[in-house]
């Protein structure tokens, strides 16, 4: 692949590796000097798993026939010579199809079976469970074969109505969505109710991920779709047909799944080659593609320069021929540039402020341990420096003297002891409202509530009432939190006062990001309960779906909350611990020093140039971190790229 998007997608996966392998040698650099606490390894272990396995996701949303699976294998899969994802006339493809790669999982097409929506498990729950998904393995030195596996995401069957409705395609009180009944009593509903392709495909390889979404019909049977992967996705590409324009279904899909301004949204109008007139000039046809620009802007109420008309059909033939010319004629390096310049920076800058955080939190802790080294180091070198010309007595009763302030220290044991309970007991106080059961019990309140009215009238009222709730119990995470870091910023003082420790606490974390995750979950979910919708509500086995899915969404959140707050308790109490550690080495080393020197003379001249090493190798220690951090921190201020108009374009496969 050789497009604009394919250059830039790779761009940023070498500087994710830049980063990986700076992190690695910083992680190595701490770890043989043992200054690795757990609470930074844990952080630099964190920040290495996001940067190698962050995922780009592009989803891709039409109804049936506007050639969105086309367009998809226009932009990514051209290198094949072929067609991969089905594209032909009428129904293509009938289920969400996700195309992903992961290290481990071997090529292959898993199916799972339309039937599992009746049992009222989530998406996110079926993942885990093997048993329930058919795959067909694939060979991706076979492009024909993969084109064959993948068909099968096109195939249907024929139920009875009463088994539509349990699934989710058949309502009476919407007789202008359903189906249409056989003269066997029958109607077609998809085989399949997800696809997941696994398919080393050089850019899944780098992280990306495509989602292609069947019409609104399969959109709104589908809770999961919508208030899962969707939201989660960091663009949506809106696919419409050209000559048609914003159609009513195109509407209502918008209007419904898409409308919410958290979306990174893009509109495609395909098919302009439709629009090609033999009795009309090329400026008059330009005019008319242009217009239907502007008119799909005004409906969807997005700005004009988000909406791309193109031909896919044209765009992947010239990739596969190798036609440049066709190529720009088809307009789709357009949409290329336009995601590579816009969302890949983006995704980019959230990457750099993670790698900046995380590293400045370890360069900080780490030298904050290195200056504690050289503080007792100093100590001792003016210990030693003082005994020049002094009598064998001088040294004995120093090395009382290390003995009572080794008795003295420990007294500090005692405190150290009453600090951890208390802190456990604040941290048992702060997780009980961020708990699983708490959150379980809130959801069934929830439930319990909406089947109270007829017809789910009331689930709006009492989901607003949930997450109302839920933000308190943040919020109540949140005062404990600050509680408990003013008791341990006052023991810290106290104990660096009367014991010499350097203990610093690190910034509480903020609760509100989570707050505001709630939020936008409420946004999300809202459009579910509302007077149009709430007959949804009222099938069972739809009702349980969402009761899931929300709830684990619910649950991510929490569970986020408490980790964030869970790393940072345990990094308070991990530095207690180190510089505990470090304390103890040094009374053991001032000792032995003391110990050397009254066995034998001449050893002290000795022990001051080994202590005075000892100094000088930290310092070396010191400007090797300082090298590393800033190597990763200018890494995370990349150089300005040449502008896109001023590099070539080889958008030909």
């Amino acid at each position: 692949m050789h497009s604009f998007f394919a250059r830039s997608l790779d761009e940023l996966t070498q500087w994710r590796a830049q980063i990986d392998r700076r992190l690695i040698e910083l992680g190595k650099l701490l770890s043989a000097q043992d200054l690795l606490s757990d609470a930074d390894a844990a952080t630099l272990t964190t920040l290495r798993e996001r940067l190698t396995t962050d995922k780009l996701v592009l989803a891709f949303v039409a109804e049936f026939s506007r050639g969105k699976s086309e367009l998809i294998n226009a932009l990514f899969f051209s290198n094949t010579g072929r067609r991969v994802l089905p594209a032909t006339p009428g129904r293509t493809t009938m289920c969400p199809v996700e195309l992903r790669w992961e290290a481990g999982v071997q090529p292959q097409l898993a199916l799972l079976p339309i039937e599992t929506r009746a049992r009222g498990l989530s998406l996110a729950e079926l993942r885990q469970r093997e048993d329930f998904w058919q795959t067909l393995p694939l060979d991706p030195k076979q492009p024909q074969s993969l084109v064959q596996a993948l068909s099968a995401v096109t195939r249907t069957q024929r139920v009875s109505v009463e088994q539509a409705g349990k699934l989710g395609f058949w309502d009476p009180e919407r007789p202008d969505d359903n189906p249409t009944v056989g003269s066997d009593g029958l109607v077609e509903v998809p085989a399949w109710r997800h696809a997941l392709i696994h398919y080393p495909h050089p850019l899944l390889e780098r992280g990306l991920v495509v989602i292609d979404t069947p019409g609104l019909n399969a959109i709104g049977a589908e809770p999961e779709l919508t208030l899962g992967l969707l939201p989660t996705a960091h663009a949506v590409v809106f696919v419409l047909a050209a000559d048609t324009g914003v159609t009513r279904s195109d509407l209502s899909i918008w209007r419904e799944h898409l409308g919410s301004s958290s979306l990174e949204r893009y509109v495609v109008l395909n098919k302009i080659d439709t629009l090609l007139d033999p009795l009309a000039t090329p400026e008059q046809v330009l005019q008319q593609i242009e217009q239907q620009r502007v008119e799909t802007a005004r409906t969807l109420e997005v700005d004009v320069d988000r909406v791309f008309a193109l031909s896919a059909r044209d765009a992947l033939a010239a990739r596969v021929t190798g036609d440049a010319d066709m190529s720009e004629t088809s307009r789709l390096p357009a949409l290329e540039r336009t995601l590579a310049e816009e969302l890949l920076p983006r995704r980019q800058q959230l990457l750099v402020q993670s790698v900046a955080g995380a590293v400045q939190q370890v360069r900080t802790a780490t030298a904050r341990r290195l200056a504690d080294r050289r503080r007792q180091i100093a100590e001792q070198l003016i210990e030693l420096r003082g005994l020049r010309g002094k009598s064998s007595g001088k040294l004995r009763t120093m090395l009382e003297r290390v003995d009572a302030e080794v008795v003295e220290f420990e007294r500090c044991t005692s405190r150290l002891a009453a600090l951890r309970t208390v802190q456990t007991r604040m941290m048992r106080t702060t997780m009980t409202p961020l708990a699983s059961e708490a959150l379980r019990a809130e959801v069934a309140a929830m439930q319990s509530a909406i089947a109270a009215k007829p017809l789910a009238l009331g689930a709006k009222k009492a989901f607003e009432t949930l997450l109302s709730r839920l933000r308190g119990c943040i919020g109540q995470a949140q005062t404990q939190v600050d509680e408990m870091r003013q008791m341990i910023e006052g023991s810290f003082r106290q104990l660096n006062t009367d014991f010499g420790f350097a203990l610093a606490l690190a910034p509480a974390p903020r609760l509100t990001a989570y707050a505001e995750e709630l939020d936008l979950i409420g946004e999300n979910y809202s459009r579910y309960l509302g007077l149009t919708q709430s007959w949804r509500l009222a099938n069972a086995g739809f009702a349980e779906q969402f009761r899931r899915m929300l709830l684990s969404k619910l649950r991510v959140v929490f569970e986020n909350a408490s980790s964030e707050i869970e790393l940072w308790s345990k990094g308070s109490s991990g530095q207690v611990e180190v510089q505990l550690r470090e304390r103890r080495r040094a009374f053991v080393r001032r000792r032995d020093a003391l110990q050397r020197v009254q066995a034998a003379t001449g050893e002290l001249e000795s022990r001051i140039a080994e202590v005075q090493g000892q100094d000088e190798h930290l310092q070396r220690v010191l400007t090797q971190l300082e090298q590393l951090a800033d190597d990763v921190l200018v890494l995370t201020r990349p150089p300005e790229s040449e502008p896109a108009a001023a590099q070539p374009e080889r958008d030909a496969a």
